[in-house]
């Protein structure tokens, strides 16, 4: 079968075309632009935020957020295991030293028992903690409520790794507010794209003045060109902006999409024994970016690989959740607090296709293999 389904591609559609085309036509081609500032307005006021700076992508965001922080050589970062590898190599970026935190078993999200004990070890050894970088999950926000505490309680600062959750909210605020900063990212696969990009959002008018400043190479505001410090080639195009802020005004319109397909494969999976739809209680307040399902396989027979084995033979995308970061070799000798649960997620999850541009075509031959799966499993 030649066409492949992927977890979630690129909900693209004539508005983009008519935004980017305006771009063009406005003469507004190089890094900065009308645009930009647009984006920057729209999502800082949709998350309520004082400051926006739109960047290259949301690994950028971190970097610079990381690096107005004061984060460098002899530093620690404490952040999540359960993520992605840009995480902790933003940290790297810095000269610091990535700390990871294993995660909560129902929601892979940072556990704040664990980040607290890790704090107060690190603290006692008279290390320096630049910063914590908990990573919201497959569009699910941490638990801000005690993390927050936990870090001001200790002085620490908090960088909010929002990477996945723009359009989700903890107890009423949305994702993008917590933290002395937070970022998102635009990457071609997340629930919004600018092809490549990212953001860093705060309130502190003063780091926002930082990154932006460090994000274009960090020129003094002169005539000619001067340098003081080394800078970053980190902003974002005018006509990817631009992009961006068709796809924000379509935001709401594609949350609903992919929750539809989790409402679907909630009701496919509802009558077999030993599978759950991950991080499923409390998903109201989710952007529901991914589902995932867990596969208890000495209940099913069967485990997540196996199903994951049968739709890519249908060219049909899934993927197990994160490899934790203490499971990468590039990152072999860091530190970490563990409980197992990010192992166990790794090793029984498997992520679903829930893109907003899945075809009803799609939609049903996934139904359809799926279902196929599970009468050969019976």
């Amino acid at each position: 079968m030649s066409d492949r389904i992927y977890l979630s591609s690129p909900d693209i559609g004539p508005l983009e075309e008519e935004f980017v085309i305006r771009a063009l036509r406005s003469g507004w081609i190089a890094p900065l632009g009308p645009e930009v500032d647009g984006i920057e307005a729209d999502l800082a006021a949709r998350v309520g935020r004082q400051h926006a700076v739109a960047l290259s992508s949301g690994t950028a965001a971190l970097h610079l957020g990381l690096v107005a922080l004061g984060a460098g050589a002899g530093d620690v970062v404490v952040t999540s295991t359960m993520t992605f590898v840009a995480t902790a190599n933003a940290i790297v970026y810095t000269g610091a030293e990535p700390y990871f935190v294993d995660c909560d078993p129902t929601t892979g999200n940072m556990d704040p028992a664990l980040l607290a004990s890790a704090l107060d070890e690190l603290i006692d050894e008279g290390r320096r903690v630049a910063a914590v970088v908990p990573v919201d999950l497959l569009g699910k926000c941490v638990d801000y409520t005690s993390i927050e505490r936990i870090a001001a309680d200790r002085g620490i600062p908090l960088i909010a790794d929002a990477a996945e959750s723009l359009g989700a909210s903890h107890r009423g605020r949305a994702a993008g507010s917590f933290g002395r900063a937070a970022v998102f990212s635009f990457n071609g696969n997340k629930i919004m794209t600018t092809s490549g990009g990212g953001m860093l959002l705060t309130d502190d008018p003063s780091l926002a003045a930082r990154v932006r400043y460090l994000s274009t190479q960090a020129r003094q505001p002169v005539a000619h060109y001067e340098h003081t410090e080394v800078g970053f080639n980190y902003r974002m195009s005018n006509v990817l902006a631009a992009l961006g802020r068709a796809q924000a005004s379509r935001l709401d319109g594609m949350i609903a999409r992919r929750r539809a397909h989790r409402e679907r494969y909630s009701a496919q999976f509802a009558g077999v024994a030993g599978v759950e739809i991950f991080g499923a209680e409390g998903d109201e307040h989710d952007n529901v970016w991914l589902t995932a399902i867990i596969v208890d396989e000495d209940v099913t027979g069967w485990g997540s690989t196996d199903l994951m084995s049968w739709l890519d033979a249908s060219s049909i995308e899934s993927r197990p959740l994160w490899n934790p970061m203490h499971r990468q070799p590039v990152f072999a000798g860091a530190r970490r607090k563990l409980s197992g649960a990010a192992d166990e997620l790794f090793r029984t999850g498997l992520t679903l296709p829930s893109g907003s541009a899945l075809a009803p075509e799609q939609v049903e031959r996934i139904d359809d293999r799926i279902e196929a799966f599970l009468e050969a499993r019976a």
